[in-house]
């Protein structure tokens, strides 16, 4: 799998769907679950301007932090 570099003060949409558009969100307790996810992993490193969830797929409008610190894996 190839990773992207994310670079600081940039915008990114971020997208993704279930394999064979299989939804992703059963419940509405798996909303609330991903969106606690959001907060605990995007929030740190960027903000959030728009998102839209959808039971089989989602959508983020992100701008990465100024100050992102680069980090390699």
């Amino acid at each position: 799998m190839k990773y992207e570099v994310v670079q600081p003060n940039q915008y990114y949409h971020i997208y993704n769907q279930g394999n064979n558009k299989e939804n992703l969100f059963i419940e509405e307790k798996n909303y609330t679950y991903f969106l606690k996810l959001l907060k605990n992993h995007i929030l740190p490193i960027a903000n959030i301007h728009c998102y839209c969830l959808l039971p089989n797929h989602f959508h983020l409008l992100i701008k990465t932090k100024h100050n992102l610190e680069s980090k390699s894996n």
